[in-house]
């Protein structure tokens, strides 16, 4: 009954608080664009306090030395609203969003993500949605500095489930010769997906080594980076799955393996069988050995 109720009150918070911002960011649109980044991301994360204080939602964030310097594309599990709030506010650079367009036509919220000039996609041109972020995202990450943001399973999962990981976050940042940084996040202990009521909770936040992109194809980024995220889900969550279990991805690459492993076996072994036997080529041309040399 408590948390329903401190839930109700963060819920009207959000609520009240998100018009004044909004309305603050649109107010400032003759402003560059980094000030009314400033002022929009001020509101995730003020929204993250209220949730630690009034809902308990805890945070603590490892493998920060993982971060690079430079340009980067972040690829992380999206399991509640709540990843979206932090990593607007809490990364070395600024976000730069890719999004369903629809978001954009939310009162107030819409209004003001239309003002940070990021990256909706509008899923209804099919491949030339994703030409349009490919080549929006050299001014993301050169001429303002920030940090592309995807969501590779394109929805909120569950804890302990997963969704199939799309390749677009890995072909962008092929396209534009950028590492990946996967993180992983189990916000969705304390933020579920569907019911309101927020649980108090410590929320882990993993960033993991950076991937690079060179010499490698999207399929293998992809792969890369569902490995390293799923893999990390189940150190952080342990509790959101069966004990030893592994992710998906890792047992399809281990069978792969095998099969590799296996097909080149038998290849070595046709091979063997064509060449036959190794014979004394002296021997069989009937001449005699050179001294010293071994007898049959």
């Amino acid at each position: 009954m408590l948390a329903a109720i401190r839930s109700v009150l963060f819920i009207l918070i959000m609520a009240i608080t998100v018009t004044i911002y909004a309305t603050a960011t649109v107010l400032c649109f003759f402003l560059p664009v980094k000030v009314r980044y400033a002022i929009a991301s001020s509101w995730p994360r003020l929204m993250l306090q209220v949730g630690r204080w009034l809902c308990g939602m805890r945070w603590r964030v490892i493998g920060t030395e993982n971060l690079p310097d430079g340009p980067a594309i972040v690829l992380g599990k999206h399991q509640s609203t709540w990843e979206t709030f932090f990593l607007l506010c809490h990364m070395p650079r600024p976000a730069a969003f890719v999004f369903k367009r629809e978001l954009l036509f939310i009162p107030f919220f819409g209004w003001a993500i239309g003002m940070l000039d990021m990256m909706h996609i509008d899923r209804r041109h099919g491949r030339r949605a994703f030409e349009y972020i490919v080549k929006s995202a050299g001014k993301q990450l050169h001429k303002y500095g920030r940090w592309i943001v995807m969501f590779p399973e394109g929805t909120r999962s569950k804890p302990g489930q997963q969704q199939p990981y799309k390749s677009g976050g890995a072909r962008l940042a092929l396209k534009n010769d950028t590492p990946i940084v996967p993180v992983a996040v189990n916000s969705g202990r304390c933020w579920p997906k569907k019911p309101f009521i927020k649980q108090p909770g410590l929320i882990t936040v993993s960033w993991g080594p950076v991937i690079s992109v060179t010499g490698k194809t999207s399929e293998q980024l992809n792969q890369e980076v569902e490995l390293w995220i799923e893999t990390e889900m189940r150190r952080i969550d342990p509790d959101s799955y069966p004990p030893g279990d592994v992710p998906p991805i890792a047992r399809e690459l281990a069978e792969a393996a095998r099969k590799k492993a296996s097909a080149a076996h038998d290849v070595q072994g046709e091979a063997s069988t064509v060449a036959g036997p190794t014979t004394d080529n002296a021997a069989v041309a009937g001449q005699p050995r050179a001294e010293g040399s071994p007898s049959a």
